[in-house]
């Protein structure tokens, strides 16, 4: 038994929100404020969800075992997508790659071949992103590559990723001595990245896959994962396709997102949700991303006192929504421990099976929430 934040009259809450999305846009306002600190140094007030009691509830473990991922021709169950992959990338931790979004650092490289990729805002109404991936053997150019705040940290300990970045905030360094980094402005880390000429600083950090190779070995960081580690997510099984039931349309969601104000639309011929940003669609050096699952991860956030630095709470239990197939059903998620995975809830308290493929995930301060946007079909 362990205790957590019972989250079915938040999740209830955004369910009905939800319906109302179907005919038009979510600009509901929750005016629930509480104060609230998050596990760091912030001091801020920050918007919750609606008042909710401590219960005891219990989850099965619900990773897969070791010996469920049975190799076959040559391939294996990725930890990542939950597809098919060779053996050697997906029993091979993978990258968590901090990457630029300004427009200046447009088209992002290497983002296409990500399994997951965390999308959350930093200071100046920006946003950043971490592209975990597997699939990088043959990429000369990764980037361009930013420095690293608290909460990714987070992220890629999930993953039991290397987090590769250029550089830190103040507030996050004491945090990366919980991951594996290569840090390309300390020691060994710098021999990971180069300068492009095509680019002005500090838009043209770029790394490599034989740039992070060779940092990892002067790092002495093993390449194989934790034997603990059970993986992410629950996909579905192969073959079978995870359909929302009791769900909201959502054929074009926006996470809400000010500066590059993105969104995503989905496609019914081949169930991949497209995106789009800075009023066109979102290309990395391969193409449009385009993934198969999306969830938005509404975050309590403040900011570390008289600077513009956010303090986003990923630890604190909170709600969000899990999309795919074109459909959009509320969720509740916590952390499991400190340096855990983050398991998400649906409505019935059951943890979501995701489909197959990549996903994106939004993370999302938990005052932005009138500012999401699921529209239907006929929308």
């Amino acid at each position: 038994m362990r205790k957590r934040w019972a989250l079915l009259a938040a999740v209830a809450f955004l369910a009905g929100v939800g319906n109302l999305a179907g005919c038009g846009k979510t600009y509901v306002e929750t005016d629930v404020t509480v104060s609230a600190v998050p596990p760091e140094t912030s001091t801020a007030e920050v918007t919750t969800a609606p008042a909710l009691e401590t219960t005891e509830e219990t989850h099965e473990e619900s990773r897969p075992e070791p010996d469920q991922r049975l190799e076959e021709d040559g391939k294996i169950q990725s930890y990542l997508t939950g597809e098919m992959v060779d053996v050697a990338k997906a029993n091979r931790r993978p990258v968590a790659v901090m990457m630029s979004n300004d427009k200046q650092a447009l088209p992002h490289y290497g983002i296409n071949r990500a399994g997951v990729v965390y999308e959350a805002p930093v200071e100046g109404g920006m946003n950043r992103y971490m592209a975990i991936m597997e699939d990088y053997d043959d990429l000369e150019r990764i980037g361009s590559v930013r420095s690293c705040r608290t909460y990714y940290t987070y992220f890629a300990k999930e993953f039991d990723a290397i987090y590769a970045h250029y550089g830190q905030s103040t507030f996050a360094k004491p945090y990366l001595k919980n991951v594996d980094n290569i840090n390309g402005l300390e020691g060994i880390g710098g021999s990971a990245y180069y300068r492009s000429s095509d680019r002005k600083s500090p838009h043209n950090a770029y790394t490599s896959f034989q740039g992070l190779q060779e940092a990892m070995g002067k790092l002495g960081y093993s390449q194989e994962y934790d034997q603990d580690y059970k993986g992410h997510y629950r996909f579905a099984r192969a073959g079978d396709q995870v359909v929302l039931d009791n769900a909201l349309e959502a054929w074009k969601v926006y996470p809400g997102y000010g500066m590059n104000q993105p969104y995503f639309e989905y496609n019914e011929e081949d169930g991949l949700y497209y995106r789009y940003q800075y009023g066109g669609p979102h290309n990395g050096d391969e193409g449009q991303i385009a993934v198969r699952n999306l969830i938005f991860q509404y975050c309590a956030a403040g900011r570390y006192a008289t600077t513009e630095y956010l303090d986003i709470d990923v630890h604190e239990p909170q709600y969000g929504y899990y999309i795919t197939g074109g459909r959009a059903i509320a969720l509740s998620w916590e952390k499991d421990g400190q340096f855990g995975v983050t398991h998400y809830y649906n409505t019935e308290n059951e943890e979501i099976t995701l489909n197959r493929g990549k996903t994106w995930v939004c993370i999302i301060p938990t005052r932005d929430f009138s500012k999401t946007e699921i529209h239907g079909k006929s929308e």
